[in-house]
């Protein structure tokens, strides 16, 4: 079978390129289309066979892509896959929009409806001028959205959070598979040590990681934070003398850190949330909102501890009694492996089969 996988953009590290990881280990041969790739901040795919479109020869697309959001419909339509039987789009965006052939199956494995356009729409255009600014741009993109949700023969969710999503902005009832637990811990043996929570995250603005380090602050806890994004200095410049930022790290590096740590805290409301069940698989317990993909990957006041609303106040309450309480290791370990990779490949490759059965 000559399969093709399509993901919105190649420039970064995080759970969505972990799915794309185990889609490889499944399609060894199976070559990358992209919107723009930057090798620079995505040495994970170095392993790909990458294709590219014309974004990639646009001067700073690749360093900057979301300036070209009105572009990213036209470069994924620009593709052709006449030469496969299968191609599986990953995206929270535009790459569910490629035009296949008539006997070329599209597999479409949904992060999450496009954030920006439907249930982030509030959060990104904040400013009243901006809004107005962006609104022919935004109805253009939505009604593009709405066309390109049709495209694929099947559309699966990560999660039921983002099942929900689809059911509201798309009119669609989907199946759910979940993504796998990926992370690379061979030959990791040592931890980092200390009592401090942890935070690992890219740093941008709906991932809320303001509200860790500010009641990290009042309660004078030590926290480390993995990972790097534009709010980088901006929190730098509310954190406190406990906080320590200590940018990308390898997955060997990452895991000395899940095991040195007392917990995680996750104070976003995510789609998923493969963080929660990192920090579960080396026994951490975590504190998270209670909301998103969290209701479904961990459970309260065995593998961790849920705070509501998403305040400073409540989180900072939630750490005191999460200090306040024993966890149980083994307990957390099991809730992780429900989520393995070996269960997601298995998932996928089942879907596809019966994806074929469906031709004949």
């Amino acid at each position: 079978m000559r399969v093709a996988i399509v993901y919105d953009r190649v420039n970064k590290w995080g759970g969505a390129e972990r799915i794309l990881l185990a889609l490889h280990e499944l399609f060894p041969n199976a070559p990358l289309y992209t919107s723009v790739y930057n090798p620079a901040h995505a040495s994970w795919a170095k392993d790909f066979n990458v294709r590219t479109s014309f974004l990639q020869s646009i001067p700073f697309a690749k360093e900057a892509h979301e300036f070209f959001p009105v572009l990213m419909p036209l470069a994924f339509e620009s593709f052709t896959f006449a030469d496969f039987d299968l191609v599986i789009s990953v995206t929270s965006e535009s790459a569910k929009g490629i035009i296949t052939h008539p006997h070329t199956r599209h597999i479409c494995y949904c992060l999450t409806p496009t954030r920006y356009l439907w249930s982030g729409y509030a959060d990104y255009f904040l400013n009243p001028f901006l809004r107005i600014l962006a609104f022919p741009f935004v109805f253009y993109l939505r009604y593009w959205d709405k066309i390109a949700i049709s495209r694929p023969d099947s559309i699966i969710a990560i999660s039921n959070e983002v099942r929900k999503r689809i059911k509201k902005y798309y009119r669609e009832d989907v199946p759910v598979i979940y993504p796998p637990l990926a992370i690379d811990d061979s030959g990791s043996s040592t931890r980092k040590r200390g009592k401090f929570f942890l935070v690992v995250s890219r740093l941008v603005p709906y991932k809320r990681i303001d509200l860790a380090i500010k009641a990290c602050n009042e309660l004078q806890l030590p926290l480390k934070i993995v990972g790097t994004g534009s709010q980088l200095s901006m929190l730098k410049s509310v954190a406190g003398p406990t906080v320590e930022f200590v940018g990308n790290l390898t997955d060997e590096e990452l895991v000395q850190y899940y095991k040195g740590c007392q917990g995680l805290i996750f104070p976003g409301r995510e789609d998923f949330g493969l963080t929660i069940l990192e920090a579960q698989k080396y026994g951490k317990p975590v504190i998270a909102l209670r909301a998103g993909g969290a209701l479904e990957t961990m459970i309260d006041g065995k593998t961790g501890i849920f705070f509501y609303p998403q305040t400073i106040k409540a989180l900072r309450n939630a750490l005191r009694r999460f200090q306040k309480k024993k966890f149980d290791a083994a307990i957390c370990k099991k809730q992780a492996a429900h989520f393995s990779k070996e269960r997601f490949k298995s998932e996928f490759f089942s879907l596809i089969e019966r994806e074929e059965m469906k031709k004949l």
